[in-house]
């Protein structure tokens, strides 16, 4: 029995699609806030709990006869996501889990200003004293490019704060090889990185942009504050901005610069690169 988290998400939810393609519906359980959510899944013969990681009675029912665990990560900016997913680490070890997943972040190594990453080491340092063979899945960053570049297609611009290289991943390759892991197919221990082949910064992004549409797009760089202001202005809270704010100068100082060959060994291809992605957006969008 293999137990996703977080199912009714974008990762968890892909993660499980791909399982259904590679083994019996039977084998798939899954533990989500809301079963009512899941129904898609549970007519597919998954079978379907309540759990949550604020719950450990709940999660002990929702993982019980688990082979391997996949701890989808938390984001709540207000939690204590350390003790939550130490919550889900005792589940599964309790319920007699032979391995736990988790979703780690590229770059979760002391010193990342990137705020989360503290979680993260937190959390793998819990998985490492549990008893319990583990991976930490350090995804690449995986948000929609939309989101990250902002409105370029309609003002011609991309307007951010100063970046680095980053290799940004797509989320259906990073749940296609969990699934793979899940799956059996390939065993991989200990924290390892699910990058896209190469990291971009957004001066190459501009310029790919560029090639696809026929007109320039411009990369200007905004004064750190001036992004907060900016941010604000479109409604995002300031805790939000200035916590988002960490991720660019985790960028800009190299903390999301390595890539790896293993998430396209997992996919037997080629992961689908940030200039791949963009000509499909694109597409779609003409």
């Amino acid at each position: 029995m293999i137990i996703v988290t977080g199912a009714t998400g974008g990762l968890g939810g892909t993660t499980v699609e791909h399982l259904l393609r590679r083994i019996p519906a039977d084998q798939i359980g899954i533990s989500v806030r809301d079963t009512s959510k899941a129904r898609h899944f549970a007519d597919r013969g998954v079978r379907v709990r309540q759990g949550t990681y604020e719950d450990p009675a709940a999660l002990r029912n929702s993982f019980a006869g688990a082979e391997q665990v996949l701890l989808v990560s938390g984001n709540d900016p207000d939690a204590d996501m350390v003790s939550l997913h130490r919550n889900a680490i005792d589940a599964a070890v309790a319920a007699g889990a032979r391995r736990i997943l988790y979703t780690s972040q590229q770059g979760a190594v002391p010193g990342n200003p990137y705020r989360p990453s503290d979680i993260h080491i937190a959390t793998e340092a819990i998985l490492d004293d549990s008893g319990v063979a583990w991976t930490a899945l350090r995804n690449g960053a995986y948000g929609p490019l939309d989101q990250v570049l902002g409105p370029w297609q309609r003002t011609g611009v991309i307007a951010q704060s100063q970046d680095g290289p980053v290799p940004y991943t797509d989320r259906a390759d990073i749940a296609e090889a969990t699934a793979v892991i899940l799956a059996g197919d390939r065993s991989v221990d200990g924290p390892v990185n699910l990058t896209a082949p190469n990291a971009v910064t957004f001066d190459d992004v501009a310029k790919i942009a560029s090639g696809l549409t026929g007109r320039p797009v411009e990369r200007i760089v905004l004064d750190d504050e001036q992004w907060i202001a900016d941010q604000i202005a479109i409604g995002v809270p300031e805790q939000m901005a200035r916590l988002m704010l960490t991720w660019y100068q985790a960028a800009r100082a190299g903390y999301f610069t390595e890539v790896g060959p293993l998430l396209a060994e997992l996919l037997g291809r080629k992961p689908r690169t940030a200039a791949e992605r963009l000509a499909a957006h694109v597409a779609a969008r003409s």
